[in-house]
């Protein structure tokens, strides 16, 4: 399997997901950018979407930031150049964009954050930065110029007077302008500052892994919706003690091993994280479909050879269990069993589900009537 350019999946792993930038010339020849200027102005201004306008020189402050969604004639007030556009989630609304994620699935979907586009004019960027996520860096239109490298930290210096976390001093290691089709990799903490060199789009295909506060936070709301919290713990061993202020270390011992014992189930924990990690990231998007389908509609669509396809939104994963295999849809879980089973690693696979293979499952009750479900819940829908 090989990324976009012809680097191995294997080699890229192994030398550089995580661990340094890399330039990947011509990713996609001939690209031609989903969207345009116009048209991410208009998602700006639109409610459901997240949006920001990042303005270098603000009225003499710097880098200040401007959260949508903005009326339409706030494109007529900007300055003529160092300001830049940012829409998050472009995945979300554009189906051109929602599917470079096939070119990417050699990373679990469960790692996928979205697909932010910046337009920026001449000069435009947000400041010298760093993230805490993988992004892809792909150039859809127009020239960027970045400068990169060097590990930041949350001790970086930073730029005064402004909400944004732009570096201090900070000195890059590399340059490179990226043409349409382009691509640059960084991973986590590395330093970096995108400048236009003229109007420009960049696309940045970004992914995320769970924070120790997540798991933590997360996984114990779980466990305590799973039994009844509120019950007293019952049979912790007394002993006489001298001193009845004493929290002594075999109560410590007794409530270590308690909570050891209530976190050491590990079909739990898969259980949450399947449905933590495909919690749509935009509520907007994944609603009810208006028109709600039979099961009866979804069996002819599928005779009739009707493609299915993802919401843009939504999120898919699976995990196999000893008995079961857990397939995880926008934040909720479904049980497949026996003859079912192949249905989790079919839909999970890419946007677009082999209709063959899917016929062939469909013809299954259950499965028809799950299928059924996640039309009429706006997780799925035919073309």
């Amino acid at each position: 399997m090989k990324l976009p350019g012809g680097l191995s999946v294997t080699e890229f792993l192994q030398e550089y997901w995580q661990k340094k930038p890399k330039v990947i010339r011509q990713a996609f020849p001939g690209f031609q950018s989903p969207v345009s200027a116009e048209e991410l102005a208009g998602l700006a201004c639109e409610e459901a979407v997240e949006s920001r306008i990042v303005i270098e020189d603000d009225g003499g402050k710097p880098w200040q930031l401007h959260n949508g969604p903005f009326p339409p004639d706030r494109f007529s007030h900007l300055p003529e150049s160092h300001w830049t556009l940012l829409v998050q989630g472009l995945d979300h609304w554009v189906p051109d964009v929602a599917d470079l994620l096939n070119h990417f699935r050699f990373i679990p979907n469960w790692r996928l954050d979205d697909i932010m586009a910046s337009y920026a004019p001449v000069g435009g960027s947000v400041g010298p930065h760093f993230d805490q996520y993988d992004v892809f860096l792909l150039q859809a239109e127009g020239q960027r110029t970045w400068h990169f490298g060097g590990r930041c930290d949350e001790t970086s210096p930073r730029v005064e007077g402004t909400p944004l976390r732009i570096l201090k001093d900070w000195a890059p290691e590399e340059t490179v302008t990226l043409n349409p089709g382009d691509m640059l990799y960084l991973p986590p903490g590395i330093g970096h500052h995108g400048i236009a060199d003229n109007d420009c789009i960049t696309l940045s295909i970004g992914f995320r892994a769970p924070t120790v506060d997540d798991l933590l936070t997360g996984f114990t709301d779980f466990l305590s919706s799973q039994h009844d919290a509120s019950v007293p713990l019952s049979n912790l061993q007394l002993d006489e003690q001298s001193n009845p202020g004493a929290i002594s270390p075999d109560i410590i011992d007794q409530l270590d091993h308690k909570i050891r014992e209530t976190m050491a189930d590990k079909r739990l924990l898969a259980l949450w994280f399947g449905q933590y990690a495909t919690a749509p990231k935009n509520l907007d998007i994944v609603v009810p479909a208006e028109e709600t389908v039979s099961e009866d509609d979804v069996e002819q669509m599928i005779a009739e050879g009707a493609q299915i396809r993802w919401n843009e939104g939504s999120r898919f994963a699976y995990h196999e269990l000893e008995d079961t295999t857990a397939l995880f849809v926008d934040g909720e879980q479904y049980l497949l069993r026996g003859d079912a089973t192949p249905l989790a690693q079919l839909l999970c696979a890419g946007t677009e589900p082999d209709m063959t293979e899917l016929a062939a499952l469909a013809s299954d009750d259950a499965i028809k009537g799950l299928l059924c479900r996640l039309v009429n819940q706006g997780s799925l829908y035919f073309e």
